[in-house]
């Protein structure tokens, strides 16, 4: 997808260093987390090498990219297709508000409008980050109702077994 010239595409191989770069990035603006860029490195490898699991799109102005959101998949038994759940979304502070995450929101919605067997998007954001509520609001996104519970093994991070 060509906006102006805003391209929104899916991400390749090549892009792994931008994209571990704004991971970084969007957990120290997000959550003031320092993520270990040698994990971070491996899990986007692994993602870029198997899309099954996440795939990402990158949006990119004039070669440089600027903008990105993956997605992963989640099996609804209740409705009988996938939600694909938005993440790692990240602009670059330069390129904030100049719509790069509204077109990479249309580019992944109308793909996933065109799979038959997904039946929505879903996403979460931390309930301080106002200003990305009211993006994702613009959007017609609305809240779901769900508080996320969470049980994590740091001690796990990065193992390939």
């Amino acid at each position: 997808m060509k906006t102006g010239s805003l391209l929104v595409r899916d991400a390749r191989l090549s892009d792994r260093d931008a994209i571990v770069a704004f991971n970084c990035s969007l957990a120290l603006e997000t959550e003031d987390k320092q993520l270990d860029r040698s994990v971070v490195g491996r899990g986007v490898e692994r993602a870029l090498a198997t899309e099954d699991r996440l795939r990402y799109w990158v949006a990119e102005r004039d070669g440089q990219l600027i903008g990105q959101s993956a997605i992963s998949r989640e099996w609804s038994d209740w409705r009988c297709g996938w939600i694909w759940w938005l993440q790692s979304v990240y602009v670059t502070q330069e390129a904030r508000g100049l719509g790069v995450f509204r077109a990479l929101h249309t580019h992944i919605r109308d793909t996933a409008r065109q799979t038959s067997e997904v039946i929505g998007l879903r996403l979460y954001v931390e309930q301080d980050n106002h200003r990305a509520q009211k993006t994702y609001d613009a959007l017609g996104m609305t809240p779901g109702g769900y508080l996320v519970f969470e049980d994590l093994w740091p001690d796990r991070y990065g193992r390939s077994d």
